[in-house]
């Protein structure tokens, strides 16, 4: 699933062809992708002109100027694409078209559906059931080492998992946090409780900078994911830890490990991260 750098390049990406222009024809082409679309989808987009846009955790915000905002979430295999008119045929994959006033088309293309889009007022964006219960924005004021030990304290469970909570902070995912954990020197086998404090104070940095190194990177292409432009993020040929079974650390010259936790690997080094 794309996280918090691929979100946010798609959503640069979309900036320059979508902001303060006007959408002149939106076709939707199904019913519905992980859940239904709104009702009237289409026709309530067609007309509007983008205000701006935004990214909260792994959405992607667009501002539209009747005070509503569309949301996107590309899921496990959701990708968009930008080109000029005329565009390639539509393929069966390409379930949400929208042309603009400024000559471009944009694609949204999800061959597994779990991805998805709605439609809600922007002032009401602080209730919307997908967003009113995250945690803070790891690039944000908000995101701080006061605000980690207090998200921290007391919880009995391995650091990565509350790490990949989005209660307690928002849009990390798999791969930035065994990231960030290898970066920081702490072992994702830690219990949470025991971070807050000195190694709160190693971790909240790393983890702003490998998602700041990450997005100048355009993300990481694992799989589905390619920028709005159709190219490739390259952030995977800086990973120190994911991905790296067997591999030798970077650091240390040890062996790179692969565990299990919540379902999801994790990768670590055992002598580093502690």
């Amino acid at each position: 699933m794309p996280e918090l750098p691929e979100v946010e390049t798609v959503m640069r990406g979309l900036r320059l062809p979508l902001e303060g222009h006007i959408l002149t024809r939106v076709e939707q082409r199904r019913d519905k992708l992980r859940f239904p679309l709104p009702e009237r989808f289409a026709e309530r987009l067609q007309g509007r002109r983008v205000q701006g846009l935004r990214r909260r955790a792994k959405f992607i915000l667009i501002d539209l100027d009747d005070e509503m905002t569309w949301m996107i979430h590309l899921g496990m295999s959701g990708r968009i694409f930008i080109e000029e008119q005329p565009a390639r045929i539509a393929n069966k994959h390409d379930h949400v078209i929208v042309e603009t006033d400024g000559g471009k088309v944009i694609f949204y293309e999800d061959h597994r559906r779990f991805g998805l889009m709605d439609l809600f007022p922007t002032d009401a964006g602080d209730i919307h059931p997908m967003l009113k219960d995250l945690g803070p924005e790891p690039l944000g004021n908000s995101f701080h080492v006061d605000a980690l030990n207090r998200a921290l304290v007391g919880r009995r469970t391995p650091i990565k998992s509350a790490l990949l909570d989005q209660h307690v902070v928002a849009g990390l995912g798999n791969i930035y946090v065994c990231e960030a954990l290898w970066r920081a020197k702490i072992s994702p086998k830690r219990m949470a409780k025991s971070i807050p404090g000195k190694r709160a104070e190693r971790l909240v940095p790393h983890i702003r900078a490998v998602l700041n190194d990450a997005i100048v990177a355009g993300g990481s292409s694992l799989r589905d994911y390619v920028q709005a432009s159709g190219e490739l993020g390259y952030f995977q040929h800086q990973f120190a830890a994911y991905g790296r079974e067997g591999e030798e650390c970077k650091s240390c010259g040890k062996t790179i490990k692969r565990i299990v936790q919540s379902g999801r690997s994790t990768f670590y080094c055992s002598s580093c991260q502690r």
